[in-house]
């Protein structure tokens, strides 16, 4: 896509194909997503996937959590909702994989640092310490501890904290280790954006669907969007900023 602002499909084209799978993303890159926007697991014997919940049962059935199964267990389930997985040949992806497919196209990763991470951060250390990304990816979290560990093993790399409603914006400015901000598109509101230009960061917008009123005037310190539909937001992008340009 041509964008003035880059736009990461989440989880792939979650919107079109089953979320975190390889089909979403090159669903995504047909699309023309600019990047996209992954989640990392860990399992119990130091795998790094790439699946969105800690427990297995919304696209398994299963009532497991990922660390408390092996890779070669995981790959036993098919994954679907519901009824339709009963019929899928999908299963969960390595990170190693969707790596070497996004290298492939040169289309950015927006890695996003799970919770499974927390008690054994020894697999993500020496994954850092090997992986080569597309340029223009980075690792996001929740979760601070994690995002230090990424800034002092791979310097180069970006980091994005997601931030919730108990961050306190006014700290902002002091956290060294974190680059850029994620926020839901409910904190699109001028005293955050303030708040981010101020502590010299930028931000990206997740949940964003293509009906938001700011796609066509963005803040300048506006970095990315986050959508299930890449599609539908470059469309809105491009049709707001062609009529901004006819009045």
């Amino acid at each position: 896509m041509t964008n003035c602002i880059p736009i990461f499909a989440h989880r792939g084209a979650s919107g079109y194909a089953l979320e975190n799978t390889l089909k979403a993303f090159e669903k995504a890159r047909k699309l023309g997503a600019d990047g996209i926007e992954i989640d990392i697991q860990l399992t119990k014997d130091h795998e790094l996937i790439v699946y969105h919940d800690m427990d297995l049962f919304r696209l398994t059935g299963k009532r497991k959590k990922i660390n408390e199964c092996t890779y070669k267990e995981l790959l036993n389930y098919p994954i679907g909702k519901h009824f339709f997985r009963k019929y899928s040949k999908e299963r969960i992806p390595t990170f190693q994989q969707v790596v070497e497919w996004a290298n492939g196209y040169q289309i950015p990763l927006n890695v996003e640092l799970k919770e499974s991470f927390l008690e054994n951060t020894r697999p993500l250390i020496t994954a850092l310490q090997r992986v080569i990304l597309p340029e223009g990816s980075h690792f996001s979290s929740f979760h601070d501890e994690l995002l230090r560990i990424v800034k002092m093993q791979r310097p180069d790399f970006q980091t994005a904290y997601i931030v919730t409603r108990k961050f306190d914006w006014n700290q902002l400015q002091s956290l060294s280790h974190i680059d850029v901000i994620h926020a839901n598109k409910k904190y699109y509101k001028p005293s955050i954006l303030d708040a981010v230009e101020r502590a010299k960061k930028s931000i990206r917008f997740y949940s964003v669907n293509g009906n938001e009123s700011f796609l066509s005037n963005p803040h300048p310190s506006v970095i990315g969007w986050i959508t299930d539909y890449p599609d539908k937001v470059a469309k809105a992008e491009k049709r707001k900023k062609e009529n901004r340009r006819s009045i």
